[in-house]
C-alpha cells in the first residue's frame, strides 16, 4: 500500500495527519485514545483495530483542499 499526504493541522507536519492510500481508503495519524471511559463508549472495535484522536479543524481543512480540486 502507497500513501499520499493529504494534510496536517500540526506545525512541524506530524500528526495528526491525514492520507490517501492507492486503495482508494484514508489513513488517520493521530494520537492513540487510551481514556478508559472513552474507549466505553466506543462499539464494535475489531482485533487489531485501534482508535485515534483528531481535531475537527484537520478533517474540515483536508476536505475543503480535496473537494475542491
Amino acid at each position: 500500500m502507497r500513501l499520499r499526504f493529504l494534510g496536517s493541522t500540526s506545525e512541524a507536519g506530524a500528526c495528526p495527519s491525514l492520507y490517501e492510500t492507492d486503495r482508494g481508503t484514508i489513513v488517520v495519524q493521530g494520537m492513540r485514545v487510551t481514556d478508559g471511559e472513552a474507549l466505553g463508549d466506543l462499539r464494535d472495535v475489531l482485533e487489531g483495530e485501534t482508535v485515534v484522536e483528531i481535531p475537527r479543524e484537520l478533517l474540515t481543512e483536508v476536505a475543503k483542499r480535496v473537494l475542491g480540486r
